[in-house]
């Protein structure tokens, strides 16, 4: 079976339980997955109960499927993503995106918890992802190209939709919540980045580093969703403030925040 015969079977069995035709999609990431939960007229599908999904391993991703609506706007609802550091191909890390695709969702909206590298961002910032950079050793586009998906060599110039970001930041000043805007690395993980590594994201032009969201973006914009990405700063990067790093914090400073969160993609998700 083909990557593209893989994500079909995926997306028939989802549109045999609901309807995602036109819907904003929605990936929440570490600790801020609660949105989910206010979703009205759910429609909820595990994970696990998807052909060819893998299961979801990581503390705060829910690991399931919800259809429904916000603000009274139609969203499909990733509860959880998967993650290349455990052990997912690229493929399989992407492949949400291309399901999303094949079920009729016209723009995807993608969270993530980052690590700031920016001094002048602190723990709890919203960052608006203008750009990245792929440092994770690996494309989910790599390997043969499947027209039905997008083409062979697809643009990254305006990866993250400069309208939707727009956007974004209109939402954010209306709601009176401070927000940034920058670059995001990606890189493979589990550890979290060292010093040293720090040094060279800050050196090439990242303002926040994380474990996930390219392998999104790329198949995204390879089958032509548009994309807004918004990273919640859970942590400042290892070395600046000299402090240990922990799963708990990234998850402690998203409960903090979650507030916030929830009201500015609701305001971007109704006026989408």
């Amino acid at each position: 079976m083909n990557e593209y015969e893989r994500c079909f079977e995926a997306a028939e069995y989802i549109r045999s339980r609901l309807d995602a035709k036109d819907a904003i999609g929605l990936v929440l990431g570490s600790g801020l997955g609660e949105l989910g939960n206010e979703i009205s007229d759910p429609i909820i599908v595990d994970y696990a109960d998807i052909p060819n999904f893998p299961k979801t391993t990581v503390p705060g991703h829910a690991g399931r499927l919800i259809c429904g609506k916000l603000n009274d706007t139609k969203v499909l609802c990733m509860q959880g993503r998967f993650h290349f550091y455990e052990g997912n191909d690229m493929k399989t890390v992407a492949m949400p995106v291309r399901v999303m695709k094949l079920l009729g969702v016209k723009a995807l909206i993608l969270t993530n918890a980052a690590g700031g590298c920016n001094k002048t961002f602190k723990p709890g910032t919203l960052m608006f992802i203008d750009d990245f950079i792929n440092y994770m050793g690996d494309n989910p586009l790599y390997g043969p190209n499947d027209e039905r998906f997008g083409p062979r060599f697809p643009d990254m110039t305006k990866a993250l939709d400069p309208e939707y970001n727009e956007l974004g930041k209109k939402c954010a000043e209306k709601l009176g919540i401070d927000v940034r805007s920058g670059v995001y690395m990606g890189f493979r993980g589990p550890n979290y980045e060292t010093p040293a590594e720090i040094r060279f994201a800050q050196t090439i032009g990242a303002d926040a580093v994380g474990m996930s969201t390219v392998p999104e973006i790329l198949a995204a914009r390879h089958c032509g969703l548009r994309v807004i990405g918004i990273s919640c700063i859970t942590n400042m990067a290892a070395g600046i403030t000299g402090e240990e790093l922990s799963h708990k914090e990234v998850q402690e400073t998203a409960d903090r925040v979650k507030e916030q969160f929830k009201q500015l993609i609701r305001e971007i998700v109704s006026q989408m």
